[in-house]
């Protein structure tokens, strides 16, 4: 998923990893256009997660 695909649905994937991943925070997920590696950096570390990994589970939901 490419950068404007992740503006454009970054609500509803936002959701679904919540509903997932209970200890996300808004904090962990928020969303600022430029910033794609800082938000996956957030996540693997909140994840246990690898970029890839946490790429692939964006791409799924």
């Amino acid at each position: 998923m490419n950068s404007l695909q992740l503006k454009g649905t970054w609500n509803e994937v936002k959701g679904k990893l919540k509903q997932q991943y209970a200890d996300l925070t808004d904090d962990d997920l928020m969303y600022t256009e430029g910033k794609e590696d800082e938000l996956f950096g957030k996540l693997q570390k909140k994840l246990g997660k690898s970029k890839e990994e946490v790429q692939k589970l964006i791409n799924e939901l």
